[in-house]
């Protein structure tokens, strides 16, 4: 789940056109949220339904909305990284104007592809952003254990504009999102942005266990002083922007909207067995 991490997903992609494109994750659900999908057919393919974006195919990791440009999560570590390389190439030698923007995790840092991508982007000028989402842990491993040096410097390393953001921050990374953009749009070449954050649940559903690999007060401490909804909320009562009450109706407009997409997707039919061989090859 993305619970923790949403400030990023928010940030990023609010500096986006809507024909952008972007990659992700499996940790993908808030990507696709935050580029315009339909909540009922993210939870149908969650579902496998065949309401869901993939018609139920695609399943959690490897939810695509090509609508929103939306490319599709991937379940292989940095997997997506080359995909949205190759996006950003096509949107330079087609003179569109989009922008590539790829989601990964700091894990992905120990994959080849990733280096390889950064050297043809920088190379070519692509309008494309690498966006390091680093909750500290590969999975049950923090990231100190498995990654040397200094982030930001891998990319500097190939001229690529490397710059680091409070991803609990959704202001300052919408900020240093929609500078890296335009800046891509411009022709000026990739970017890349470390975004510090932190997942607030386990690595996966059957992680409950956790205080085998990070404390029980680390998790406490950063729910209580660095929740990226939480404080929002604190900076727009402080700015007269919002009070409690409207903020409660927000909450209360998308509780019933999440409610009617999972009631939406349990609802919805399963694929018929004669499509298991329906869109598998082009």
């Amino acid at each position: 789940m993305y619970i923790g991490e949403e400030a990023i997903a928010v940030g990023v992609c609010e500096a986006l056109r809507r024909e952008d494109y972007i990659t992700s994750t499996h940790r993908g659900h808030g990507h696709c949220l935050a580029k315009g999908a339909s909540p009922k057919l993210m939870f149908a393919e969650l579902l496998g339904k065949e309401a869901g974006y993939c018609r139920g195919k695609g399943g959690s990791m490897h939810i695509a909305d090509p609508a929103t440009g939306n490319l599709g999560a991937n379940a292989i570590v940095g997997g997506s990284v080359g995909i949205a390389t190759g996006a950003a190439l096509s949107a330079k030698t087609l003179k569109t104007g989009q922008v590539a923007v790829c989601f990964f995790g700091e894990g992905a840092l120990g994959q080849g592809v990733l280096y390889e991508c950064f050297n043809l982007a920088q190379l070519w000028k692509l309008p494309v952003m690498y966006v390091c989402e680093n909750n500290m842990y590969n999975e049950y491993t923090h990231f100190s254990e498995t990654t040397a040096g200094d982030i930001p410097s891998r990319a500097a390393a190939f001229g690529i504009k490397a710059d680091t953001v409070d991803g609990q921050d959704v202001r300052a990374v919408f900020a240093a999102a929609a500078t890296l953009a335009d800046r891509a749009r411009r022709g000026d070449g990739p970017a890349f942005l470390l975004c510090e954050t932190y997942r607030y649940r386990g690595h996966h559903v059957g992680d409950i266990n956790r205080e085998y690999y990070r404390s029980k007060k680390e998790e406490q401490q950063w729910l209580a002083e660095n929740d990226p909804i939480r404080n929002f909320s604190a900076w727009l009562k402080a700015q007269k922007l919002a009070d409690a009450a409207s903020l409660s109706t927000i909450d209360a407009e998308l509780k019933v909207e999440m409610d009617e997409a999972m009631k939406f997707a349990i609802a919805a039919p399963y694929p018929s067995t004669d499509q298991v061989d329906q869109d598998v090859y082009a």
